[in-house]
């Protein structure tokens, strides 16, 4: 989506998933329109693809699969004794090991890390989690009791046999996992990378695969020009919210948002704006609800109420929040306002500087 593709009449844009690397979401800012994404809609789907890519990674199926293939071009379908006896005796070429007991690295532990972070507990395994930025909210969704936070990303990598990223893409996340993570992983962990391909530095991967350092395998649903045609990377379509269900959830999850906004001025999980929830007044109460959204500098706030009062309204009750650059303001007028005064209010608060 362009900027310029985005009609001075849209109000609210929604994204039906996590990232919104497809959006300009600062040049929206800039023109006040909160951008909205569907965090754990998708979480579900998510983690069930993770767990495959787990056992993917253990266990020689993709390798075990290619091999029986070839066994039938080598055979003939006319030699089908041989090829069961091949097949059976070959099978040797593929002994893998049990998730059960290992250890699983969990980076990010928002929805759908602490869903993966779960899931590996119920199999057995140990678990131990890194998230530098985890919220409150999703703090309380974490098996705390059975996993450990760890403070320090390599410290964390060093311990794992198996780590999953499930961190959104930015200029902080760039390269997460790149030459100093990899070096400090064990040489046969394997990576597991459904959230972005850019949070892994694949070429110095590349490197560690050529010269030995490296055994584990790496799975991600993302294409990558450096690993495509490695024998132990597995690369897929982004297939992580492909599915009925999810993409349902995030669908419903993005209208109720937009519609939220739109009716009350409430923002929930917006990208760019900050949270905003002032309860509307009781059904039976009159008024009016202006959404002001203003640059985050000094005063503004003192400039709104004033003009609002020299218009002749009293306010009833109000909600000022920030984020970054936007600010934003909900504000509740004791009276009804008509059209025509909502104009002229709307053009005096137009003018504030």
């Amino acid at each position: 989506l362009k900027s310029d593709e985005v009609p001075n009449s849209v109000r609210a844009i929604a994204r039906c998933g996590a990232g919104t690397n497809n959006i300009p979401v600062s040049e929206m800012s800039e023109r006040g329109i909160p951008v909205f994404n569907t965090p754990g809609a998708n979480a579900n789907a998510v983690k069930e693809l993770v767990l495959c890519a787990l056992l993917l990674c253990s266990r020689g199926i993709v390798d075990g699969i290619q091999h029986t293939k070839k066994i039938y071009e080598d055979e003939g379908l006319d030699n089908f004794d041989s090829i069961k006896k091949r097949v059976e005796a070959e099978k040797k070429f593929f002994v893998g090991q049990e998730l059960a007991g290992k250890t699983l690295g969990v980076v990010g532990l928002g929805h759908i890390g602490a869903s993966v972070a779960a899931t590996g507990l119920n199999l057995g395994m140990n678990v131990v989690g890194y998230d530098p930025v985890l919220n409150v909210d999703s703090a309380w969704k974490l098996p705390g009791d059975k996993m450990t936070r760890m403070e320090d990303l390599n410290e964390m990598l060093a311990e794992c046999d198996y780590v999953s990223l499930n961190v959104p893409y930015n200029k902080n996340t760039h390269h997460l996992i790149g030459e100093t993570q990899l070096k400090a992983m064990k040489p046969n962990a394997h990576l597991v990378n459904f959230a972005r391909a850019e949070l892994v530095d694949s070429e110095f991967m590349k490197s560690q695969y050529a010269s030995g350092e490296r055994s584990g395998r790496y799975i991600c649903d993302f294409p990558d020009e450096h690993l495509y045609d490695n024998p132990r990377v597995t690369l897929i379509p982004h297939l992580g919210a492909s599915t009925n269900e999810a993409e349902e959830s995030a669908a419903a999850m993005a209208a109720e948002e937009i519609v939220e906004f739109i009716e009350t001025g409430n923002v929930r999980n917006s990208v760019n704006f900050p949270e905003c929830q002032l309860p509307l007044p009781p059904s039976d109460v009159s008024g009016s609800r202006l959404c002001i959204v203003n640059q985050n500098v000094p005063g503004v706030l003192g400039l709104i109420t004033s003009t609002v009062g020299s218009a002749g309204f009293n306010i009833a009750q109000q909600l000022n929040a920030s984020r970054g650059d936007v600010a934003y303001n909900v504000v509740d007028l004791a009276e009804s306002v008509g059209d025509s005064d909502i104009d002229k209010l709307q053009e005096e608060v137009s003018k504030l500087d």
